[in-house]
């Protein structure tokens, strides 16, 4: 590793070192999102959303990364700082600062559960006592801060980072669902009480279904021996892009339709995360994580093009012609 980025490692670690486990689409697929849009961003976009992302209060820390990525071109330091931002709503749930996480952190932000369950073969929705998440009403709520010209760039600086990492967390299929069984009368939480580890797995070993898809892109391709995070996000969000094109998901992106990403969601949560072959206490087979790699693809590419479109038009600018792959 060069000296640059292990000195730099060491800062991002310092000021948003986080011991929690993970999250939605692990780090790696949060910087893909950001990666893949900061790619079909405008250049007017990709301008004012640097400079209102370093408008961030002080004490959310999220304008304090901009200094870290330093020795290089503007360009590129301005595109790493964008591509870290969608992990920040995961990193202020460390308690080690407390006032950034008092202030900042909200957990149920993070999903919109809609809880169901399969009776002689179908779906089912169901209504059960527990609250199901805040992401899609966040959504909207990020987005009308971003265009309200009366907000302060400090305000919508905090809008846009929480606005990066939703729009990917909902594309996340364990996000949207909440599966109720005998076992789960209140749902399985995403997934995270559905073990695929032998039971009586001690805890900090188990490892469950929501785990396993937050993390199977980096499972699948790790970051090589050496390799700078920057290389490895734009090799393999470029493959992304290239294998799923622009142009072919312009029915799913709807943008600005936030139930129709919580609904996209959902029914992929239904028919390819809990699919037959699915068995609790049981790893998934080749054949599934193979799949899910595939479908996880898919939804981080997808998750770029819906971010990007909206902040183009949140900033005014019209989309490029083209479908590019290389950093900028």
């Amino acid at each position: 590793m060069p000296r640059t980025l292990f000195r730099r490692s060491l800062s991002i670690m310092f000021i948003f070192a986080t011991v929690v486990p993970v999250f939605a689409w692990h780090d790696a697929g949060h910087k893909l999102t950001g990666y893949i849009a900061w790619q079909r961003m405008t250049p007017q976009a990709r301008e004012a959303a640097v400079r209102i992302l370093r408008a961030a209060p002080e004490d959310s820390q999220i304008a304090a990364l901009y200094s870290i990525y330093g020795f290089q071109p503007i360009d590129v330091k301005k595109m790493e700082f964008f591509i870290w931002v969608p992990t920040w709503a995961d990193a202020i749930r460390e308690r080690t600062f407390p006032v950034r996480y008092r202030k900042y952190h909200h957990s149920n932000w993070h999903y919109y559960d809609t809880f169901w369950r399969s009776e002689n073969g179908k779906v089912v929705f169901v209504t059960v006592s527990e609250e199901g998440g805040q992401a899609l009403p966040q959504l909207k709520a990020s987005e009308r801060t971003l265009r309200d010209p009366n907000a302060t760039d400090a305000d919508k600086a905090v809008a846009l980072a929480w606005f990066l990492h939703l729009a990917g967390d909902l594309t996340q299929p364990l996000h949207n669902s909440a599966r109720v069984t005998d076992r789960e009368p209140k749902g399985d939480q995403g997934g995270n009480l559905f073990l695929l580890t032998p039971e009586g797995t001690p805890r900090e070993s188990q490892l469950n279904l929501h785990s396993f898809w937050d993390g199977i892109t980096i499972r699948s391709v790790p970051l090589k021996q050496g390799q700078c995070e920057l290389d490895y996000l734009s090799d393999l969000g470029g493959r992304m892009m290239k294998r799923h094109r622009y142009e072919d998901f312009a029915a799913r992106l709807q943008i600005g339709n936030y139930e129709a990403w919580h609904k996209d969601g959902l029914d992929l949560a239904i028919s390819s995360v809990f699919t037959p072959d699915l068995k609790r206490f049981e790893m998934p087979s080749p054949k599934y994580q193979k799949a899910a790699f595939e479908l996880s693809q898919k939804q981080i590419t997808l998750a770029g093009y819906r971010i990007a479109d909206t902040l183009n038009s949140v900033f005014a600018a019209a989309p490029p012609a083209s479908n590019p792959t290389a950093p900028n």
